[in-house]
C-alpha cells in the first residue's frame, strides 16, 4: 500500500511541474503550441479504401483456411473409414473361419426338395398346354 502511495504522489509531483512549465512559458510570451502535426492522418476516404483493402485480404485468407481445413479433414475421415472397414472385415473373416457349418436340418431339406419338384411339374405342365 505504501509503494502505491509513493507513486501517486510522484505521478501527481511530476504532473504539476509539467503544468508548471507551460504556465512559465506562456507568461514568458512563448506558444505552447505548435504549427507542426506531429502525426499525419491520410484522409478518412482513403483510410476507409485501405480498411476495406485489408479487410478482402483477411477475408480471402480466412477463406483459404476455411478450405484447406474442410479439404484436409474430409480426406482424413476417408482415410480413417476405409482403415477402419479393412479391419472390420478382417474381423468378420476371423470369426468366419472359426465357425462350423451347419447342417440344414432333414425337414428343411425336405421341404425344399418338394418345392423344386413342385416347380418341375408346374413347367412341365406349361410347355404342355402351350403345344
Amino acid at each position: 500500500m505504501l509503494i502505491l502511495l509513493i507513486l501517486f504522489f510522484a505521478s501527481l509531483t511530476a504532473i504539476v511541474i509539467m503544468i508548471g512549465r507551460k504556465l512559465a512559458m506562456l507568461k514568458n510570451g512563448q506558444s505552447a503550441i505548435r504549427g507542426e502535426i506531429l502525426l499525419d492522418i491520410p484522409y478518412l476516404k482513403e483510410l476507409r479504401h485501405v480498411t476495406i483493402k485489408k479487410i478482402q485480404e483477411f477475408g480471402h485468407l480466412g477463406l483459404v483456411a476455411v478450405l484447406r481445413f474442410y479439404i484436409r479433414s474430409i480426406n482424413f475421415f476417408k482415410r480413417k473409414y476405409e482403415e477402419f472397414k479393412i479391419i472390420v472385415i478382417s474381423w468378420s473373416k476371423v470369426n468366419n473361419t472359426n465357425e462350423e457349418k451347419k447342417e440344414i436340418s432333414k425337414f428343411l431339406k425336405i421341404i425344399s426338395d418338394y418345392k423344386y419338384k413342385i416347380r418341375e411339374i408346374k413347367n412341365k405342365i406349361k410347355r404342355e398346354e402351350n403345344l
